[in-house]
């Protein structure tokens, strides 16, 4: 069984239910999420990325399906924004405490707003980022939502 993160141990402190899958982490694809999801047999659509944005100056961690594009005009928009823009990779490493690629929207060392995709709620668990490349946890939705105090919301193209 893979180690934990400081995600799964915040997780395991608020007892909340999760389980952690270990896979072989690829640098070099286009899509981490989609690679993730075929390695360990999962619908790309349960695998949800961990991204890091500003929206009027404002840190925003928005997740989403892995196999979809974030609308930097929705995330504007469900923020009541007028611009949003990706953070850079530096700056999403610092804000967050974790790699690129091992992003996870829990246990950040400087936490945000979080949105979800309303995807999120079309599942039973998701597969978010464990705060490591290589390794995800499945959770419920609403319990991922419940321990961020986030919320559901349209941010996909």
């Amino acid at each position: 069984m893979a180690k934990g993160t400081r995600a799964t141990a915040a997780l395991d402190r608020a007892g909340i239910a999760h389980g952690l899958h270990a896979y072989d982490y690829a640098a070099e694809v286009d899509s981490k999420g989609v690679a993730a999801a075929q390695a360990l047999g999962i619908a790309p659509a349960r695998v949800f990325k961990t991204l890091m944005a500003w929206v009027d100056k404002q840190p925003l961690i928005a997740v989403i399906p892995s196999d979809q594009r974030l609308s930097l005009k929705k995330l504007a928009a469900q923020c009541g924004g007028k611009h949003a823009q990706m953070m850079d990779v530096p700056e999403a490493e610092k804000r967050s405490g974790y790699k690129v690629g091992g992003i996870s929207p829990f246990a950040q060392q400087r936490p945000a707003t979080v949105l979800f995709a309303s995807a999120a709620q079309d599942h039973e668990r998701i597969w978010i980022n464990a705060g490591q490349r290589g390794l995800l946890l499945d959770i419920a939705p609403a319990d991922a939502l419940r321990f961020l105090q986030a919320r559901c919301a349209d941010l996909c193209e």
